[in-house]
């Protein structure tokens, strides 16, 4: 699996899954400024699944009917590294090719993208 971090995601995250071997990039350090739009085309074009505390992606993805697979995380979680381990707990029981994730306190969600 292909990561791309969104600019929010935290950076102590990226680096412990880079540390862990998987292929993560992040709008930080790549293109930093860039629109939520042109990070869906990136992720697209290179096969990356989006990782992001922006809901925003919901409505791209949906409104415009985008096949790009995204985990929103609506909790920032006690450390800035709980991201990446949350993630890690995800890849372990769900398929997140083809979808769109809601990770909160209450659980996940998925919806399937078929456009």
């Amino acid at each position: 699996m292909k990561f791309l971090a969104n600019e929010n995601f935290p950076n102590p995250s990226i680096k412990a899954l880079k540390e862990l071997g998987y292929d993560i990039v992040s709008v930080n350090d790549d293109r930093p400024s860039i629109t939520d739009e042109e990070v869906v085309k990136w992720a697209n074009a290179e096969g990356r699944i989006i990782l992001t505390f922006d809901r925003d992606y919901g409505e791209i993805v949906f409104r415009y009917k985008v096949s790009c697979s995204v985990v929103f995380f609506r909790d920032k979680g006690e450390k800035p590294s709980s991201a990446a381990n949350t993630l890690l707990e995800l890849m372990n029981t769900i398929k997140l090719e083809g979808y769109f994730t809601v990770v909160d306190k209450n659980g996940i969600r998925q919806r399937e993208l078929k456009f």
